[in-house]
C-alpha cells in the first residue's frame, strides 16, 4: 500500500495513561516502530509533545475515548496535524487486543491512509456544546425533583395536582411554602390562589385536606430547595448561551422560522452542527452524521429494513421533539408529510421522517441563508395531481360508485 505519512503517530488514550506509538519510514521502504507510554497530566502531556515534534512527526490519530481525548487534542491541535476517528472504524484484529497493538494498529493506518477523521468543532463551538448539554441534563434533573415533590404530596393525600395545572407555579410554589411553614388549614391555603386558580376555591379546598406530618414538611423543604436551585442554574445557563450566541444571532433567527422550531432547540442545533455547514458537501452527509437516516443492509441482491444509524443522541433528541411539535402544527407542509407517513408507517416512524426533514430543511437554510418558506399542506398533492386523483377515484370505485371526472371551469370575475 501507498505511504502517505513516512511519520506519523497512533495514540491509544486512556484515563490515567496515554500510549503512543511513532511509526517512520526507513530506507528500502521498511518501517520502524517505537512506542512509549505517558501519565495524562499536563507535564507529561507536554513532554509527549515535545517527543513527537523531536521525532519528526507530521500527524497523529487517537480513538475519540469519552471525554478523555479532550486535552490531549487541546495540547497537541498546535503541534501535528490530529485526527480523531470512531473507535468503531478501527477495530482490532481479533486475538491481537492490547494498548501497544492499539496505538501500533492506529500507526498503521494512518500511514496508509486508512483512517477517516471526525469533526471536531472549533473551541467555541465546542464550549457553546457543553452548556446546552448542561442545561438539558439541568432541565432533565429538574422534572425529577417535582416528580419527588408531587409523590411526597401523595403521601400526604394533598390532591393539589388535580386542581391546579401546575404544582410549581406561582400558586403552588406559595401553598407549598405555607405547608412547610406548618400551615393546615385547607381555607387559608386555598385562598392564596393566584388569577385563574380563585375559580376553583371549593375545590381547592378539597384537595388541601391532607395528612402533613413533620416527615412531610422535612422532604418537601428540601426537594423544593433543590428545584429552586437547579431553576437558578438553569436560568445561568440560559444566559451564558444567550452570549455565546450573540454573534450568531442572525442565524439562530433563520433557524426559528421552520415551524417546530423554538429558541431553545435551535440553540441545540447550532450548539451541535455549527452555523457553517460547509463540511458536509450534501444535507444527505449531515443526516447520515446526525444518525437520522437509515442503515445499509443489503446482501444477495436484497435489500433489507436497516436501523437507524448511530450519532449525536442531543441533536435526535432535540429534533425529535421539534418533529412533534410540527406535526401538530396546521396548514403546513410538514404537518402533511407526517400524516402521510404515519398512515403508512405509524407514528414512531413518521417523527423519525419528520426530524429527517427537518434537519435538511435547516441545512438549507443555514447554506442559503434564507429563512424557511413554507409550501403549504397541499404541496405534495400539487406535485402531480393526475395520480392524487387516479388513487381516489380508484378508492372510490371500490366501495362501489361510478366516478366521472370534469375539470372545472374557471369561474371569470
Amino acid at each position: 500500500m501507498n505511504v502517505l505519512h513516512p511519520r506519523c503517530a497512533g495514540i491509544d488514550v486512556h484515563k490515567e495513561t496515554v500510549v503512543v506509538c511513532v511509526r517512520r519510514m526507513g530506507s528500502g521502504g521498511r518501517a520502524t516502530e517505537e512506542v512509549r507510554t505517558f501519565a495524562t497530566t499536563t507535564t507529561a502531556l507536554v513532554a509527549m509533545g515535545d517527543w513527537l515534534v523531536a521525532a519528526g512527526v507530521t500527524h497523529a490519530a487517537m480513538e475519540s475515548t469519552g471525554v478523555y481525548w479532550k486535552p490531549v487534542w487541546h495540547l497537541l491541535e498546535d503541534r501535528v496535524e490530529l485526527l480523531l476517528v470512531n473507535a468503531h472504524h478501527i477495530k482490532q484484529v481479533p486475538g491481537r487486543k492490547t494498548d501497544v497493538k492499539d496505538c501500533v494498529w492506529i500507526a498503521q493506518l494512518l500511514q496508509h491512509g486508512l483512517l477517516k477523521a471526525s469533526l471536531v468543532p472549533p473551541r467555541p463551538q465546542q464550549e457553546l456544546r457543553e452548556l446546552t448539554r448542561q442545561r438539558a441534563q439541568l432541565v432533565g434533573e429538574q422534572g425529577r425533583a417535582a416528580q419527588r415533590i408531587q409523590k411526597v404530596l401523595e403521601d400526604a393525600n394533598i390532591k393539589l395536582a388535580s386542581v391546579a395545572t401546575d404544582v410549581l407555579g406561582v400558586s403552588g410554589r406559595l401553598m407549598l411554602r405555607r405547608l412547610i411553614d406548618g400551615e393546615t388549614d385547607p381555607t387559608k391555603l386555598a385562598d392564596l390562589a393566584q388569577r385563574q386558580l380563585r375559580r376553583k376555591i371549593p375545590a381547592l379546598q378539597e384537595a388541601l385536606r391532607g395528612r402533613v406530618t413533620e416527615h412531610h414538611r422535612f422532604l418537601l423543604k428540601l426537594h423544593l430547595a433543590h428545584y429552586d436551585y437547579l431553576e437558578e442554574s438553569i436560568q445561568q445557563l440560559n444566559a451564558r448561551i444567550e452570549a455565546k450566541l450573540a454573534p450568531v444571532a442572525d442565524a439562530r433567527e433563520l433557524v426559528t422560522t421552520i415551524p417546530g422550531i423554538a429558541q431553545r432547540t435551535a440553540e441545540v442545533i447550532l450548539a451541535e452542527i455549527g452555523t457553517d455547514v460547509t463540511p458536509f458537501p450534501t444535507s444527505g452527509h449531515l443526516a447520515s452524521w446526525a444518525g437520522l437516516c437509515p442503515g445499509n443492509n443489503e446482501s444477495a441482491g436484497k435489500r433489507r429494513t436497516g436501523t437507524m444509524r448511530k450519532g449525536s443522541n442531543w441533536l435526535r433528541t432535540a429534533l425529535v421533539q421539534a418533529a412533534w411539535a410540527a406535526s401538530r402544527t396546521k396548514d403546513t407542509y410538514l404537518a402533511s408529510h407526517f400524516k402521510r407517513v404515519a398512515a403508512r408507517r405509524g407514528r414512531k416512524r413518521a417523527v423519525a421522517s419528520l426530524a429527517h426533514t427537518l434537519l435538511v430543511i435547516v441545512y438549507h437554510v443555514l447554506s442559503r441563508r434564507q429563512a424557511y418558506h413554507e409550501l403549504g399542506a397541499d404541496y405534495l398533492d400539487r406535485l402531480d395531481p393526475r395520480r392524487v386523483s387516479h388513487r381516489l377515484v380508484k378508492r372510490l370505485e371500490r366501495l362501489g360508485y361510478k366516478v366521472t371526472l370534469e375539470t372545472q371551469t374557471p369561474v371569470a370575475v
